[in-house]
């Protein structure tokens, strides 16, 4: 009974470090961007939000 308990524990770690594994693989990097466009994304959409344009798209990477 204690073999069977035992290989349930190692049948679910081994699930849990799959599932990390696929989820950090499906995770977009954070490098997508180059620091200078993000730099210029982020000031113009600051300018739009200061100038009050209600209607300022958020900044979304490109896919």
């Amino acid at each position: 009974m204690k073999a069977r308990w035992k290989l349930l524990g190692l049948a679910g770690a081994a699930g849990v470090a799959a599932t990390g594994a696929v989820v950090a693989r499906n995770r977009r990097p954070q490098s997508d961007l180059a620091p200078e466009e993000l730099r210029e994304r982020l000031r113009s959409r600051l300018e739009q939000v200061e100038a009050g344009d209600e209607d300022a798209a958020p900044v979304v990477p490109k896919d």
